[in-house]
């Protein structure tokens, strides 16, 4: 059993095996050795230690890992050996180095600060892409202009976003070059070589007030100010949409698991008072799966965004890994076919609508008085009134489920026979007709008529088992001409109906007696400011209107209006104005 040895490489503390100490400390030395007489040793050795302690880092799992002889190999035979790049600096000038690696890193995406204007930002993604950055740049001037300024928001987030090439590793992955022990010294002498011809042009050309000036007032370029400044406020703004991002993927998070638990868990034990949710449960899948269906597609998104806004709070945050992104991303695929499934078959299931229609009479003449009122069931419900759509679980007299609704909509309208009638539609929808017209026969729904008193019922009930289906009821009260109506107050929310369905009784004619007639009513109690008649009439281009505004007549070639102003008629030739000023005729002829 070998020891295991505490190493600090770069930074970074590491576990390793006794006899991959050993090897990876000769190696250390013999690369050490190798740059002895070279420019930039320190720099050199520093980067290569820094490599090698990413690569290391890439390996290990967990923090109790061991780094074995296994790893060490597989570092080396990255990095080389010395021997591969040991050459002569002169035949380095003139011909390329041996590379005896096979294994190279994939290009990354950063920004190159040693070769930009601003943030580094086109540099960066020039060598990404493997174009030079002059194309790059105009490219951005091109779509910052052409875009109204959305690609400099852009640019911006990429400024953000997008690390900075700092070290010799980060610079060679950058432009996709092998991160090897021969390009991190080619790279580091590049950097040396640059440095001296600079030195050296400077010497040659040189003009000490000038040069001195210049070097002075090009220490720190106005861009690079200017991008501090920016980069400070950007990166305090990155931090607080890093915690608002956090905060809003927290709190879904939370709220879909408690849904889950509420609804889905209490769909499996039956938990009462959930029932309406299986009512409405048109497609009879399992109300727990959808639940847990919905988690995964709302939650997965959700959570990656909360991971986002950590990302960004936290700088060395440590990937969830391909596999657990991967294996998200299947279940939130999972989850979207499987609701998209089960929202066609529920949506389905209202394909058809049927009715059902009874008609009978009434004992009810042209002379009698009819009461008229809405019959409440307080056992079934509290708030009494017509709700569409809305629907409850109950149960009647011998436990038996039911589905109870209110959505009753009645309809007066005069009819020219001596008796009156009621007729009773029932309405519901189905996957397929016959499955909608037997929910409508399934409708249970009743009226009284005791003496001159009509109580008809202000809901409908459904066994459970036909599920809600937006069932309905549309009462049509057709009452002789003559007949008074008295309607109840309650009956007000009941028919309050548009003009589509020629309903007579408008709302607010309620508490009142109201002569029928031909299409229309008369109230023989009301005040004049109680009771206003309302007559629009259109019929092809033509226009009967009376109301409290007055009359209007209009044809296509004539009209005529009347109100507390005067009278105006208007033809082709003629125009007459009577108001309190006289009479004004204008025709054309004059």
């Amino acid at each position: 059993m070998n020891k295991t040895v505490n190493i600090n490489l770069a930074g970074i503390f590491f576990h390793i095996d006794e006899d991959a100490y050993l090897k990876l400390q000769r190696y250390l030395e013999a690369i050490k050795r190798s740059f002895t007489d070279s420019q930039g040793r320190s720099e050199i050795i520093s980067d290569i230690e820094a490599r090698i302690a990413e690569l290391f880092s890439e390996r290990v799992k967990h923090d109790k890992q061991v780094i074995g002889n296994k790893e060490v190999d597989e570092v080396i035979t990255i990095m080389g050996q010395p021997e591969d790049y040991l050459v002569d600096d002169e035949i380095f000038e003139d011909e390329p180095r041996k590379q005896t690696s096979s294994s190279s890193d994939s290009k990354k995406l950063f920004r190159d600060t040693d070769n930009s204007y601003i943030g580094g930002v086109a540099s960066g993604l020039g060598h990404y892409l493997g174009i030079d950055a002059v194309w790059v740049r105009l490219l951005w001037i091109i779509f910052a202009f052409g875009s109204g300024g959305t690609f400099i928001l852009i640019y911006i987030l990429f400024w953000v976003l997008v690390p900075e090439a700092k070290t010799t590793s980060e610079k060679l992955t950058m432009t996709g070059e092998p991160v090897n022990i021969s390009n991190i010294e080619k790279k580091i002498k590049d950097g040396f070589e640059n440095v001296s011809q600079t030195v050296s042009d400077t010497v040659k050309n040189i003009d000490l007030p000038k040069q001195g000036n210049r070097i002075k007032s090009s220490s720190k370029s106005f861009f690079d100010t200017i991008g501090d400044i920016i980069m400070f406020f950007l990166k305090v703004f990155a931090k607080f949409i890093g915690i608002l991002l956090m905060i809003v993927g927290a709190s879904v998070l939370i709220g879909l698991i408690v849904a889950m638990f509420s609804v889905g868990v209490a769909d499996v034990i039956h938990i009462p008072g959930f029932d309406l949710i299986d009512s409405a449960n048109a497609a009879n899948v399992p109300i727990w799966l959808i639940s847990l269906l919905s988690l995964f597609a709302v939650g997965i998104p959700f959570f990656f965004l909360f991971y986002l806004g950590l990302k960004i709070l936290v700088n060395n945050l440590k990937s969830i890994g391909n596999i657990a992104k991967f294996s998200l991303f299947g279940l939130w695929l999972m989850a979207i076919i499987g609701l998209i499934f089960f929202g066609a078959r529920q949506a389905s299931e209202y394909n058809y609508d049927a009715s059902t229609i009874t008609k009978e009479q009434l004992n009810i003449t042209a002379n009698d008085t009819l009461h008229l009122s809405m019959l409440e069931n307080a056992t079934y419900r509290k708030h009494f009134g017509r709700h569409r759509e809305v629907f409850k679980t109950v149960y009647d007299e011998n436990d038996n489920k039911l589905i109870y609704t209110s959505d009753i909509r009645l309809i007066v309208r005069s009819t020219k026979d001596s008796v009156a009638s009621i007729n009773i539609e029932k309405n519901a929808h189905g996957k397929n007709y016959q499955e909608a017209k037997k929910r409508a026969l399934d409708i249970n729904y009743n009226y009284t008529l005791n003496g001159k008193s009509l109580l008809i019922d202000s809901y409908l009930t459904t066994p459970h088992n036909n599920k809600f289906r937006a069932q309905q009821v549309e009462v049509t009260l057709y009452l002789p001409e003559g007949t008074i109506l008295y309607a109840d107050e309650n009956t007000y929310s009941f028919h309050s109906n548009t003009e589509h369905y020629n309903d007579i009784l408008d709302n607010g004619m309620e508490e009142h007696y109201l002569k029928i007639l031909n299409n229309e009513i008369i109230c023989l109690d009301c005040d004049d400011d109680d009771f206003k008649m309302n007559i629009n009439i259109n019929d092809d281009g033509s226009e009967f209107k009376l109301d409290e505004n007055g009359l209007r007549i209009k044809s296509d070639s004539t009209s005529v209006e009347i109100n507390n102003k005067g009278v105006k008629s208007n033809s082709e030739s003629v125009r007459i104005n009577i108001d309190k000023n006289g009479i004004e005729i204008t025709s054309d002829d004059n």
